[in-house]
């Protein structure tokens, strides 16, 4: 087995302390519920993993350290403010008509329209 590098090690500090926080999630949504899991996708992240090919392990390190170039892992990468369920209590609560059938974006205008 070969040594994972510095940069590999931070990148697994890094995911399992996101799932220690709660903040870890699969692929197709949903939290991490799995320390086992959590470790699998610390590891492909890293580029360290035994079940992909070298080819694979370096394609996935360089993907991970783009979007922490960028700043995209985890939250930071998440939309902030409210969510479409919350938008509609508001909108709920102050009879704004029409709107189950709003998105996001129109919820958030007759929301704050509406003052």
């Amino acid at each position: 087995m070969t040594k994972q590098t510095k940069t590999q090690k931070e990148i697994v500090e890094r995911v399992m302390h996101e799932f220690k926080d709660g903040e870890l999630e699969r692929g197709r949504g949903g939290k991490v519920p799995n320390p086992k899991q959590a470790i699998a996708i610390a590891l492909s992240e890293a580029g360290a993993s035994n079940q992909q090919s070298p080819k694979q392990n370096q394609r996935r390190l360089a993907e991970t350290k783009r979007k922490e170039r960028v700043g995209q892992p985890a939250k930071a990468s998440r939309e902030t403010g409210p969510t479409r369920t919350e938008l509609y209590n508001q909108a709920t609560r102050k009879g704004i008509a029409g709107r189950s059938r709003m998105s996001k974006a129109d919820l958030q205008k007759a929301v704050n329209a509406s003052g």
